[in-house]
């Protein structure tokens, strides 16, 4: 009885840990950003409706969810754009970034 137990509690715990894996808290997502075609952080596609998070662009202080400093060295994270099968969406924006 007790094993039985324990079993569907693993059972349940790994059935539920890709789909926690899967979501990405894209809050967190600012700072310095690499474009990348391989062995990115994230992938990410952009779209013009819909987006997970609006994108600024931001030449200093990139230091609220959705401002992105573009760099090509010593970035927070890596993002590779792609056309399906994306980690989130983008939109970018001239203002207001941010989670949508």
């Amino acid at each position: 009885m007790r094993l039985s137990t324990v079993l569907i509690g693993v059972t349940v715990a790994l059935l539920a840990a890709p789909a926690l894996a899967d979501s990405v808290n894209v809050a967190k997502i600012h700072g310095r950003i690499q474009l990348v075609d391989s062995f990115p952080d994230y992938k990410v596609q952009v779209v013009d409706s819909f987006a997970d998070l609006h994108v600024q662009l931001v030449s200093s202080f990139p230091d609220s969810p959705g401002k992105w400093e573009m760099v090509d060295s010593f970035p927070d994270y890596k993002i590779q754009l792609v056309d399906s099968f994306p980690d989130f969406t983008i939109k970018y924006v001239d203002s207001f970034p941010g989670v949508q």
